[in-house]
């Protein structure tokens, strides 16, 4: 759920997909309604090729206080709980003290609204549910219900695709004191001591292909969660909502530094403003265009940096829940029939950005709709793979749906990209049955594509066929995006048949092509070059970074492995620049970390508060992408605990803006979760609690410690790894 004050900026109110205009709180109140199981099984819906998610419902709320002058208000405060997932309005008006509140509850798959006051009488209005797509609503006892049937592609009915999802959702209105009466579509309330409201919603989306991407009505479905749900109090609902978001939020916290009184007195847009420097006034919370901040200036408000890296976490939590889709360009915080870039899973960073830190930031659960989605659509791209290219498993182009259709481009690194993903969540995992059922037969599958695929040069290196490094650049063989790629992918192949002792000459076939393919070059300015011609222009400051995958999320370069491939790749870095979109710039706070450049890491991260950000806290690309808000919490993990070249390093790109911290829960491959503190730039405690047991290699600047773990059991360490 989200709110707006203008119309343009949207500020989150809890999960589950409400988002829609929030004017202030004395005009009409109307919250979007895009609800999470429609990510899941009931999903708006976009086209396979071109179409977008679609808004479900809307719901509005007029003239809830007492019929007076509604700008006569006072004390206005508008909060969203993090720790909680709670959202809260309270203000006075004509002595009476009003209190909203709104979340959105997993377990109970329900969104409520209560609306309470001080004194008795106080609420008196009515609500109504907007259908998105001009349906009618009716209103029967204290039930509002639409329901309708999406057109087909690009409004032909007649083309029957399985994007004609049919699609309700419903409200029910529950009062303590006063009257309420069905009327013309709305339920009208007269003189109610508070208000309790529940909205549910959903369409007949079914991720399994064999089932035509289809499942039951979803009628039954709502009533009876809403039924279930109304015979429980608001407490009973918030308690157990509390308890399930906590037990995931609660695992991580962090200690970067004492904020000023001042920064957690003001508003959280203001609190942004005086962070970037900058004297102008704040608009309504929409970020200034980048050009006009002071870059260079702020406030040095370390409890704001923290603040971002756990409302990454909230927005993890609030949008990719086991059962759902993944989280899309917007999340799920999408309040328009035609959004940006259709809401969809742009698979040439974007998505494998969202979900970099997952496990990192011990969000494990949270990664399961990735795999899930892709492990659904998997068969689709098969086919299509094979009518483009002749070629066994299969690949992507950069825009996906949810059907397994995509457009654009084909980026032919892009599969290779997400099994970094499915790869990594075993990594830090060590779950087996993943690995058995998910994570394999993807790798596999994926290395007979590119055995089918790769082309041999006369000199007996393996190259990848012509294509572009994405967005930028002429199709060429052999660019360093997909020769990375195809490294790691071959890497992550031949590791897990080795954890699960199987396909021995398969793997012996990936091994003898790993060791062919043409590896990274270093160019004449010293770069590292992004095609195998040596044509880099080193006053190209291009978003995309594709050819710096090897450092970051790969694994190929290091600057304790290929030191001379690491500087060639602080060359292509600096050429770069620093200025960047959001999610680019995100991006490159975790490569310059991987290049154990704390202070520059920093740098970014600096600037990336100031100039790309919203002052909700979304990031925007422009406009609004949440990429940037989490690859914004990847780069501050990778600043303090790497784990990717087989062994634990701690703080290796400390900056020296966090000279004193802590942080615990931190999942590190291998299956182990860190509490860390340092002072005054130095380790002064570690913690590891070891997951599932086996080898574990701790570094901390020169000191290394290898011990073997036991299953369940911790360790503590004092100083230098003492």
């Amino acid at each position: 759920m989200e709110g707006s004050s203008d119309g343009k900026t949207w500020t989150i109110l809890d999960r589950k997909n409400i988002g829609g205009p929030f004017e202030r709180r004395h005009l009409t109140k109307r919250f979007s309604f895009d609800n999470e199981t429609c990510f899941t099984f009931y999903r708006f819906t976009f086209d396979p090729v071109d179409r977008s998610h679609f808004q479900v419902a809307e719901i509005t709320l007029a003239h809830a206080e007492s019929a007076a002058d509604p700008n006569a208000s006072s004390s206005y405060r508008r909060e969203l709980d993090i720790d909680k997932s709670l959202h809260r309005i309270k203000y006075a008006k004509d002595g009476i003290n009003y209190t909203r509140e709104y979340f959105a509850s997993h377990p109970a798959d329900v969104q409520v609204f209560r609306l309470t006051a001080d004194q008795k009488g106080a609420y008196s209005g009515a609500i109504w549910l907007k259908d998105a797509h001009n349906g009618t609503t009716t209103a029967e006892g204290n039930t509002l219900r639409f329901s309708g049937r999406l057109s087909g592609k690009y409004g032909k009915p007649e083309e029957n695709y399985a994007i004609q999802l049919q699609y309700e959702a419903q409200a029910v209105v529950i009062h303590e004191g006063g009257s309420i009466q069905a009327t013309d579509g709305a339920i009208a309330f007269k003189d109610c001591d508070s208000l309790l409201v529940m909205l549910n919603g959903g369409t007949d989306y079914n991720n399994q292909r064999e089932k035509g991407w289809k499942q039951e009505h979803p009628h039954e479905r709502i009533s009876e969660t809403l039924a279930k749900a109304s015979k429980r109090s608001f407490d009973d609902l918030l308690q157990e909502h509390i308890e399930d978001y906590q037990k995931l939020y609660n695992r991580v916290t962090i200690d970067l530094g004492t904020p000023s009184d001042t920064a957690l007195k003001v508003p959280t847009p203001e609190r942004v403003n005086r962070y970037r420097g900058s004297s102008a006034k704040h608009q309504g919370g929409v970020a200034m265009k980048q050009a006009k901040l002071n870059l260079s200036a702020g406030t040095g408000d370390p409890g704001l940096e923290e603040l971002l890296f756990q409302f990454a976490r909230y927005l993890m939590i609030s949008s990719s829940r086991p059962g759902c889709l993944p989280a899309n360009l917007q999340g799920l915080w999408n309040q328009s029939n035609s959004p940006p870039w259709r809401s969809d899973y742009h698979t040439d960073v974007n998505i494998q950005m969202n979900y970099w830190f997952v496990d990192q930031a011990n969000l494990s659960e949270c990664f399961t709709p990735l795999s899930e989605w892709l492990w659904s659509v998997v068969p689709v791209k098969r086919e299509a793979t094979k009518k483009a290219f002749g070629a066994r498993g299969w690949a992507h182009r950069a825009e996906n749906g949810i059907y397994g259709g995509a457009s654009f481009k084909w980026y032919l690194g892009d599969a290779a990209w997400l099994m970094q993903n499915i790869w990594d969540h075993y990594a830090f995992t060590q779950d087996r049955d993943y690995l058995e059922t998910r994570a394999y037969p993807l790798l596999k599958n994926l290395c007979e594509f590119w055995e089918d695929s790769l082309i041999e040069w006369p000199n007996g290196k393996l190259v990848s066929p012509k294509s572009q490094s994405p967005e930028h650049g002429p199709e060429m063989e052999g660019n360093s995006y997909e020769q990375q790629l195809i490294y790691d992918l071959f890497t992550s192949y031949i590791e897990a048949a080795n954890a699960l002792d199987t396909d021995h000459n398969f793997r012996q076939k990936v091994e003898s092509m790993r060791s062919r393919l043409l590896g990274p070059r270093v160019g004449k300015w010293g770069q590292l070059q992004e095609w195998a011609e040596d044509r880099d222009d080193p006053n190209n400051h291009h978003r995309h970074l594709s050819h710096l995958i090897a450092v970051h999320p790969g694994r190929q370069i290091s600057p304790r492995t290929t030191p001379e491939l690491a500087e060639a790749a602080k060359v292509s870095m600096n050429g770069r620049g620093d200025g960047a979109t959001g999610w680019s710039k995100a991006w490159k706070i975790n490569i310059w970390a991987r290049l154990h450049d704390g202070n520059r890491a920093y740098k970014l991260l600096n600037e990336q508060i100031k100039g790309n950000y919203y002052g909700n806290l979304f990031g925007f690309h422009p406009p609004f992408q949440i990429d940037g808000n989490f690859g914004y919490a990847s780069g501050l993990c990778e600043m303090l605990v790497q784990s990717h070249m087989g062994f634990v390093q701690l703080l290796p790109s400390l900056p020296d803006a966090w000279p004193s911290g802590k942080i615990t829960g931190l999942k590190a491959r291998g299956g182990f979760i860190l509490d860390i503190e340092w002072r005054e730039g130095k380790l002064v405690g570690l913690t590891v609690q070891s997951l599932q047991g086996g080898p574990l290699k701790l570094q901390y600047g020169d000191t290394v410690k290898e011990l073997q773990t036991a299953k369940g059991k911790t360790y503590t360490f004092e100083g230098a790894l003492q």
